[in-house]
């Protein structure tokens, strides 16, 4: 993941808790301290249609941060784009 530009410091993902006053604010660099996984998580969403389909296709996608996952027994392959020939 890489922003280019200002935006780690000047993006802003708001979020609403449900209660009055309850609108919060983060950058990038906080969420990556915090939650990195949350970065790519709504950069996804919002990709998404806005329906129930695009509900639906979220629930498939799982992101962790680090190596560590629990879906060992899929064994998994990391897949390099820039040496995929077409």
């Amino acid at each position: 993941m890489k922003f280019s530009g200002k935006k780690m410091a000047e993006k802003v993902y708001t979020h609403y808790t449900g209660y009055p006053g309850g609108q919060r604010f983060a950058t990038p660099k906080e969420l990556l301290a915090t939650k990195p996984e949350r970065i790519i998580e709504l950069a996804v969403k919002r990709m998404l249609p806005k329906t129930k389909l695009g509900n639906a296709l979220y629930t498939n996608l799982f992101v962790y941060a680090g190596q560590e996952h629990p879906h060992n027994a899929q064994q998994p392959k990391a897949i390099k784009l820039n040496t995929i020939k077409e």
